[in-house]
This record gives C-alpha cells, sequence and structure tokens, in this order.
C-alpha cells in the first residue's frame, strides 16, 4: 500500500541530486556566481519569466461587436476585427425584426464554499486583502498562538464527526463576533462541513469559543482581517445554497448570431453573507432578461457598435500561480 509513496519519495531524492546538486555546480560554475537550480525552484522561475516575456511582447489589437436593443434587453454579437464588418451587420439589423431561436430558463443551485485550508486562505487573503501567502502564514499563526483559530498548516477543508454537536453553538458565536448587516441568523447545515475521510493530521481552520473573549481592538489590524475572514467562511460554509435563475437568449438577425445571458437571483442563500464582505468573489452583474419563448420574432429597436481591444496576460499573483493547472 505504501510502495508507491516509497517510490514518489526516491524520485525526489534523485531529482534533487541529479538536477539540483549537479546543475546548480555546473551554471555556479560556467558562469561565475552562484546560480541554484532545483527541481521545483528552476521551473517556477521560468513560468515567471515566460509569463513577464509574453506581456512584454503582447500588442493590443482592437475588436468590435455589434450590440441590439430588442424589448427589455440587449444582445450581443461575436468580435470582428474589421469595424467595416461591425458597420455592415449594424445597417443590416437596424429596426428589422430578429428571430429567436433558442430561449432556455434553468433554475440552478449553487452550494457554499468548504473550510479554509491554508492554501485556500491564502489565495483569498491575497486577493482580498493584498498580503503574501508569507503573511497571511504569519497572522494565522499568531492567531493560533492565542488560541483564537485552529491549526493552520492543514491541507484539509472539512471537520470530523465528533465536531458536529459544538457546531451551531460556535457558528452562532462567530457570527455575533462579526454580524452581517440585513442577516439576522445564520443556519447551520453541519453535514456540509462533516467529512472523517478528508480530514488527515489536522481538520479545517476555524475560530475556537476563545473568540468571545478576545478584545478585537486589541489584535493588530493583519491578524483581525485574518480572523474575520476565517469566522465569515464558517458561517457561509454551512449556509444554505444560493438559488438563481439562469436564461439564455440567442438572436439571428442580418445573418448574424447574437446572445444575451440574464441571471436571477430566487434565494441568497449563503451569499448573503458575503454581499458585503469580500471574502467570495462576488459575481457579475448580469441583466434580467424577459421571458421569451423559441420562435419569436422580436423587434430591433436600435443597434450600435462596441469597441474594445484585447489585453496582456496578467502578472503573476499568488491566487494566479496557485491555480495554474501545470502544478497538477
Amino acid at each position: 500500500e505504501y510502495d508507491a509513496l516509497y517510490e514518489a519519495a526516491l524520485c525526489r531524492e534523485r531529482a534533487d541530486w541529479i538536477v539540483g546538486i549537479n546543475a546548480t555546480r555546473l551554471f555556479s560554475t560556467l558562469y561565475g556566481q552562484t546560480l541554484n537550480v532545483g527541481r521545483v525552484m528552476t521551473p517556477t522561475l521560468a513560468m515567471a519569466v515566460m509569463r513577464e516575456a509574453a506581456i512584454s511582447a503582447f500588442k493590443s489589437e482592437p475588436f468590435y461587436t455589434v450590440q441590439l436593443a430588442v424589448d427589455g434587453f440587449t444582445a450581443s454579437s461575436e468580435r470582428f476585427k474589421k469595424q467595416s464588418e461591425a458597420e455592415a451587420l449594424r445597417t443590416a439589423c437596424n429596426g428589422q425584426m430578429a428571430k429567436v431561436p433558442k430561449a432556455e430558463r434553468k433554475e440552478k443551485s449553487e452550494k457554499p464554499p468548504a473550510l479554509y485550508d491554508l492554501t485556500s486562505l491564502q489565495r483569498d487573503a491575497n486577493r482580498v486583502l493584498g498580503y503574501t501567502a508569507q503573511q497571511t502564514l504569519d497572522y494565522t499563526q499568531n492567531l493560533y498562538e492565542k488560541k483564537l483559530v485552529t491549526y493552520p498548516r492543514t491541507d484539509s477543508r472539512y471537520l470530523t464527526e465528533d465536531m458536529a454537536s459544538m457546531l451551531p453553538e460556535l457558528v452562532r458565536m462567530t457570527f455575533n463576533s462579526f454580524p452581517v448587516d440585513g442577516v439576522e441568523n445564520v443556519p447551520v447545515n453541519a453535514k456540509q462541513v462533516i467529512n472523517n475521510k478528508k480530514v488527515t493530521d489536522h481538520h479545517a481552520i476555524i475560530p475556537t469559543k476563545e473568540l468571545q473573549k478576545c478584545n478585537f481592538a486589541e489584535l493588530p489590524k493583519g491578524e483581525l482581517a485574518i480572523l474575520q475572514l476565517i469566522s465569515n467562511r464558517l458561517c457561509v460554509a454551512v449556509g444554505d445554497p444560493h438559488r438563481y435563475a439562469e436564461t439564455v437568449i440567442e438572436l439571428d438577425c442580418g445573418g448574424a448570431k447574437f446572445s444575451a445571458k440574464g441571471k436571477t437571483v430566487l434565494e441568497d442563500g449563503w451569499k448573503a453573507l458575503v454581499k458585503k464582505n469580500r471574502s467570495t468573489k462576488s459575481d457579475e452583474k448580469e441583466q434580467e432578461l424577459p421571458s421569451v419563448s423559441s420562435g419569436a420574432e422580436l423587434k430591433v429597436n436600435g443597434a450600435e457598435i462596441k469597441e474594445g481591444k484585447t489585453t496582456p496576460p496578467k502578472h503573476f499573483t499568488d491566487v494566479i500561480f496557485c491555480e495554474r493547472k501545470e502544478w497538477i
């Protein structure tokens, strides 16, 4: 059962010798200065260098889309590289009738995010608060030593079954410590965060009952921000699903396809806790679409051209770097 773990460790050991020790000596000798080479360090550096090179070499190009204003909403075409092509389509559609080959409305449900492990906490802290991974670890370690949060160096995002009974009281106390405007109470769906099989040495990072004894005014700003992030995630993780209706309408006009997407919230659920708290990415604003049937024809009340420009790849941040698929 453990042979594969042994072989993986042996592979790392040999790679450290072949790549790390030998290549470090080779390149340091060749270039007359210490150049560290490693099986993880060097590919990581290469990714950063390649991304910066791509940004430096990037040349922005304009593109054009045509937007149709129909009854109650707008629909957009695909991108055109030439403005003349977009202008021809705008002229062909303005004042005409657009057919609706497809109109779908689906009700969907979005589960709350899981509790924090160290990596997901570092990711959110970087995106929301601008903290580096090391800063987040240091702040969380300080909170742990003050007995305000559980052990930070964990790779689990779940709790064990024996912790289920204490969750309602812990969630209530946590929410009272960091209330959210417009929300009176938090449901506790404990089963969503309980999974013995996904807990190894340490469970997910959560606040402790010492929270109610804490004088928040005495905490450094960084520690308080991390504590609020962890506390909010506990309340979010046990919340109700977020329910919404997603509508997609496709139009045919002037020999081209146009599309419009809309979203209507049916129940806020757990997202009520993050509307005024930035611990979770907020949804992009989407228009609410009227009820339209497939096969219908809609009058185009107006058509206009929107110009945009292509953008270069983003500089690496802790968040973007951690989400790169190449690591897997």
